[in-house]
């Protein structure tokens, strides 16, 4: 495989059309860009990371529509990842994120447990703000209240709510996303989130729980 040059300039047109026409007919018609101006580059993308942050994957283009509302067959973004590491081209342009997107239940036990630790959770806030400081987002979903039982009054209240913890940095489309430097920015996140995945590999790891 060839090393990673960019995604293709058709790339983000071709999101473009997808969010005016998610159809089985549109995405006939334009498979070929699919392949060679997003699958394509992503997976050599991919490729070129992985002897730094290991082997990773380029998600399915179709939606699971068996319990959604949504029927529209096709993700309208094309994602890869390196576990815990993420990449997303759409037509909003390139992300580039590290963390848990989703804990399990099990996960977020040990999660809270490890917040509610005075030494783990500060811990946690130092890594978040490094982050932060170095022009990151910390994101995940998280809860409107507070987990039950938790004190009202926790100094880690914010950590605690959170579902899903991860850091992210966005671009919009430019010539960038269309050349070779892409992939650095995408090093410097998966580099600058390393403190806070490895936090969460330390003290909340992989779920236990068998798949549906």
């Amino acid at each position: 495989m060839s090393a990673f040059a960019g995604f293709g300039d058709g790339a983000v047109e071709f999101y473009d059309g997808l969010l005016a026409d998610n159809s089985r007919a549109y995405w006939t018609d334009q498979r070929e860009v699919y392949e060679s101006d997003v699958r394509g580059p992503m997976t050599a993308l991919l490729a070129d990371l992985e002897p730094e942050f290991g082997a990773g994957k380029v998600f399915r283009p179709y939606r699971d529509v068996r319990f959604a509302a949504d029927k529209t067959p096709y993700k309208t973004h094309c994602g890869g990842f390196a576990e815990p590491f993420y990449v997303e081209v759409s037509a909003d342009g390139m992300l580039a994120a590290g963390g848990y997107y989703y804990m399990a239940t099990d996960q977020l036990t040990r999660y809270r447990e490890s917040v509610d630790d005075q030494r783990r959770g500060e811990d946690l806030r130092a890594r978040l703000d490094t982050a932060r400081a170095a022009g990151l987002t910390v994101d995940g979903a998280t809860l409107k209240t507070r987990p039950r039982g938790t004190d009202p009054g926790h100094p880690r209240l914010d950590l605690l709510r959170h579902k899903g913890l991860y850091v992210s940095r966005n671009w919009p489309p430019d010539d960038v996303l269309h050349g070779p430097r892409a992939r650095d920015r995408v090093r410097a996140v998966w580099r600058a989130s390393r403190p806070v995945t490895e936090w969460l590999d330390d003290h909340v790891g992989p779920s236990e729980l068998p798949r549906r």
